[in-house]
């Protein structure tokens, strides 16, 4: 009676830390998966940061294409110079082609502009990147000048796209 007592006891006392055992592996996987559920969501949130970053800029390069009433190159680098004041600091505007993209026209020139100050080119590249209107530096080259070692000659090519 008393063996089958203790062996009763040790009968449960086994199930117990068979089922014990279980339920801690089951908490050990559970954490670990919980884990990379958290990873998963961290690495989901900057995606979604990023997407939302991209919107915004894509937005604003939207809205900036029907602001402009500008109908080419030349007439764009016109309007970028003159509201600068170095429309005569331009020696030529060569228009190097038109190409038809999925979402409208693009075309290119080179520009070439003498004896600007580093703060004028400054101007220049700001006022470029901030036009009501889609242009695009897609090459600049930047020199001293021949007679004047602190003015700076600059050739771009620029790029302008038109919506359909």
């Amino acid at each position: 009676m008393k063996h089958k007592r203790t062996l009763y006891f040790l009968s449960v006392l086994v199930i117990f830390a068979i089922i014990l055992t279980v339920a801690a592996n089951f908490l050990s996987s559970k954490r670990r998966e919980l884990k990379l559920l958290k990873d998963q969501h961290k690495e989901l949130t900057m995606l979604k940061d990023e997407f939302l970053s991209l919107r915004q800029r894509i937005d604003a390069v939207e809205s900036r294409k029907n602001l402009s009433g500008v109908q080419g190159i030349v007439q764009a680098v016109d309007e970028v110079f003159s509201s600068i004041g170095l429309r005569d600091k331009v020696k030529t505007v060569k228009s190097t082609g038109k190409k038809e993209t999925k979402d409208g026209f693009e075309e290119e020139a080179d520009i070439s502009v003498e004896k600007v100050s580093m703060n004028e080119m400054i101007n220049v590249f700001y006022r470029i990147e901030n036009a009501p209107m889609v242009l695009t530096v897609k090459k600049a080259t930047i020199k001293k000048s021949f007679e004047n070692q602190e003015l700076l000659n600059i050739t771009l090519v620029l790029s302008f796209l038109k919506t359909k």
